[in-house]
């Protein structure tokens, strides 16, 4: 008997210790920047100035089965700032605020994610503006989840004042906290490759010619 238990226990330690590891797998994903955007909304005592930025980047590292293990680096250049007033527009790129010749970039690295329920994130991270670095917790809502994309949308606010923005005037003042808006889709990255390689090696179908008189 006891030598029947001691094989037993022999068998089941080589099977798990030769069973294969599940492993987590990060996937790349690329923004569809025609159906993405990170806009800003800045209130002053005269106007609520609307305003996105025009040029950013988005590193997109996810997990679809395990979503707290994904990844993600958004990187904005400062200068693309756009609240369709030029004059606006200028003060914003100065000194006074951004002081984009100083600082071009805006960086946003993930440290941890954290799933609320199925529709539901918590992005922890790091934001940096200005050279100045804070940690912000961002909610985000899964709009969805498919097999080759997702989007993501969401808002959060920032103290500008955290970060050197430190500027006012007596006559518009303006507030201290800036809300920050994203709607983003994103697409597998090896799935949209093969999609676009299948397209260029498809052949043109020329349409066919009208009957001859």
């Amino acid at each position: 008997m006891r030598r029947t238990a001691l094989a037993l226990i022999s068998f089941l330690m080589v099977a798990l210790g030769s069973a294969p590891i599940a492993r987590a797998e990060r996937k790349p994903y690329v923004v569809d920047k025609a159906h993405s955007q990170l806009n800003f909304v800045g209130d002053a005592l005269l106007i609520s100035a609307h305003g996105y930025f025009e040029r950013w980047e988005g590193d997109f590292q996810i997990d679809r089965a395990n979503l707290e293990n994904s990844k993600l680096t958004i990187t904005v250049e400062a200068a693309s700032l756009n609240t369709r007033v030029q004059m606006r527009d200028n003060d914003l790129r100065s000194a006074n605020f951004f002081d984009v010749d100083k600082y071009p970039e805006i960086k946003f690295v993930s440290t941890k994610i954290s799933k609320v329920d199925d529709k539901s994130l918590v992005v922890a991270g790091d934001l940096t503006l200005r050279a100045t670095t804070k940690p912000v917790n961002i909610p985000v809502k899964i709009v969805f989840l498919r097999d080759a994309d997702a989007r993501f949308k969401g808002e959060f606010q920032i103290n500008r004042k955290d970060f050197g923005m430190t500027y006012n005037v007596r006559m518009n003042p303006i507030e201290d906290m800036v809300n920050v808006q994203f709607d983003m889709h994103v697409s597998d990255k090896q799935v949209m490759e093969e999609r676009q390689r299948q397209r260029r090696e498809s052949p043109t179908q020329t349409p066919p010619k009208p009957p001859q008189k």
